[in-house]
């Protein structure tokens, strides 16, 4: 699951941004309406986190003019406004949900999982494909009474390859995914953690596999 966060104040942001990787969300961060607009609207993320308060565009004019594209992303205001008719606006400007800083994190994470499996194109905790079962709760592959656990990037590329079963991922799509577009990621990593992920489904007996095709991608079949 990808996230997009939006927050001004630049260590918060770090912090969430390790927060939402630390419990297997991949994560970009910007810290302006003006970028939050131009990522939200490319429509590749699962779900938004967005200040109000931010420079060039708050937070309610991003989703406000999200809204008007059709773009439906599910969104949670994360801010100091605490007074009711502020909670108010930000519902009707089209969130889906809305935290008072400070906040707990336990919370956060919750009420995220809990926008997340809202939303129209609702995302089960059981990801299944092939034979083998992604638990994105434990963060656990299966296949029949074999189970094995992942590394948080080896959980999302298993979500991803899983999700698009059968289609080419260039190295490319996967790096802008995971590790997020302004990420300097040698392919080299790309390949030692699919490399880890083919070990994993050999142990847990996957008559599925991760196909490289050269000048192109990885695939899963099976």
């Amino acid at each position: 699951m990808k996230l997009l966060i939006a927050e001004d104040d630049t260590k918060l942001l770090k912090s969430l941004i390790h927060v939402f990787e630390h419990n297997r969300f991949s994560a970009d961060g910007v810290t302006n309406g003006a970028d939050a607009f131009e990522y939200a609207k490319t429509n590749q993320y699962d779900g938004l986190i967005l200040d109000v308060m931010m420079p060039e565009l708050d937070g309610l004019e991003v989703l406000k003019k999200l809204r008007n594209l059709g773009i439906n992303t599910p969104a949670m205001f994360l801010t100091a406004r605490t007074e009711v008719y502020q909670r108010v606006e930000g519902l009707e400007a089209g969130a889906d949900d809305y935290l008072a800083k400070p906040f707990s994190t336990a919370e956060l994470i919750a009420r995220v999982r809990a926008m997340l499996r809202r939303k129209d194109n609702y995302v089960p905790d059981l990801l299944q494909c092939c034979g083998m079962q992604l638990n994105r709760s434990t963060y656990e592959l299966s296949c029949e009474d074999r189970i094995h656990p992942l590394s948080a990037k080896e959980f999302q590329i298993a979500e991803v390859l899983m999700e698009h079963h059968g289609t080419i991922i260039t190295t490319e799509q996967l790096v802008s995914r995971i590790w997020g577009w302004d990420a300097e990621v040698d392919t080299s990593v790309v390949w030692v953690h699919i490399s880890n992920l083919r070990k994993k489904l050999n142990a847990i007996g996957a008559k599925a596999e991760i196909r490289f095709i050269r000048n192109a991608g990885y695939m899963l079949e099976g």
